[in-house]
């Protein structure tokens, strides 16, 4: 190349650049009429960038809220229920027969006896409501194109956030009913006893500042008052109680030369494992922060089983998808019932942790 030819191209090369129609400058940001956008003037000069996020790495991934259920975890279903029932119901039976001879009270007869004792029966029934549960997604087909072509299809977010609201649903109806149709769940019913727990040699009932005996000694007083409510029948194998003192249970050495947690402590020294024959079941639950007297905290102990403590659920159903104008509709349903405690004896409260 000449050194003429070479001269005319290092000239164009440091000519100046002609500047764009700047409307505003603002914050260190530059604003064109044409439309374009850039955080300065060095980023146009050096990579040719010239609108904002095209440097920007969008992470793909749809980061849902945060929220956890547990009900699945704490109770059993009855699953006998159909969207065609409104009520829900179970019958007690009870038992009562008159004194045989005296003194022993046992049906005695002799061969020539014309007299002869019987059994009474009295069958109560319990009802409750299984309310309807029902919510519709719609998107419209624009809306749904769009969200296809920027990978986050609409359709499939929106029954992400349906099955949310439907598990923290019925993780409040589990626990603690619902106050609009005055139902009660499985921390806070009326049925069930609830006690305080004594104060410990700190003079003061929270198990924050009680030893681990002292702690054991709150966990089985409520296990014997409820195996003796039951007469005799049954001991309860779960404990729930609030996050906070489950972490300091598993945080909480038995001792300074111990090598087990409080919890591990309580699990193997507790009366479910020497009635039940195996460790007690204890579980952390949200739902009991704050919800004993006073704004305490409360345990519940009980067994869990169908035929003891359950909820009656209908499955989510939906109805096939609709077309109206430019939307898509569909419709999820299903009943929620209330908790029912066939049992009620079999479960107890103590408050004051």
């Amino acid at each position: 190349m000449s050194k003429l030819l070479l001269a005319a191209s290092l000239g164009a090369a440091l000519a100046p650049i002609p500047a764009p129609s700047v409307i505003t400058r603002r914050r260190g940001r530059v604003e064109f009429r044409d439309g374009l956008m850039t955080f300065d003037a060095q980023t146009i000069d050096s990579a040719g960038v010239f609108l904002v996020g095209e440097l920007e790495r969008l992470d793909p991934r749809i980061h849902e809220p945060l929220a956890a259920v547990t009900w699945s975890r704490d109770i059993d279903l009855r699953s006998d229920v159909s969207i065609a029932d409104e009520f829900s119901s179970f019958t007690n039976s009870s038992f009562s027969a008159a004194n045989g001879v005296p003194g022993s009270g046992k049906a005695w007869v002799g061969k020539d006896a014309n007299a002869i004792t019987g059994i009474s029966l009295d069958l109560g029934k319990t009802t409750s409501p299984l309310p309807l549960w029902a919510m519709q997604l719609g998107w419209t087909i624009p809306e749904l194109e769009s969200a296809q072509k920027l990978g986050r299809p609409i359709d499939q977010q929106k029954f992400s956030a349906m099955q949310l609201k439907y598990q923290m649903d019925i993780d409040e109806q589990v626990y603690v009913g619902d106050t609009a149709l005055n139902l009660f769940g499985l921390v806070n019913s009326p049925l069930v006893t609830a006690t305080n727990v004594v104060n410990g040699a700190s003079a003061s009932p929270l198990w924050s500042s009680k030893t681990p005996q002292e702690i054991l000694n709150d966990v089985n007083t409520l296990l014997n008052n409820v195996w003796s409510a039951s007469a005799w029948a049954a001991c309860p194998s779960k404990l729930l109680i609030d996050p906070v003192n489950y972490s300091r249970l598993v945080s909480t050495l038995i001792s300074s030369a111990g090598s087990i947690s409080v919890l591990e402590f309580l699990k193997v020294n507790s009366l479910c494992n020497s009635i039940n024959g195996r460790p007690l079941d204890i579980q952390p639950l949200k739902w009991l922060t704050g919800r004993g007297v006073g704004g305490t905290n409360r345990m519940v102990a009980y067994s869990q089983a169908e035929d003891r403590v359950r909820f009656p659920l209908v499955p989510l159903q939906r109805t096939p998808l609709e077309y109206r104008d430019l939307r898509q509709l569909t419709t999820y349903f299903g009943r929620l019932g209330a908790v029912e405690f066939v049992y009620p004896e079999t479960v107890g409260y103590a408050d004051g942790l």
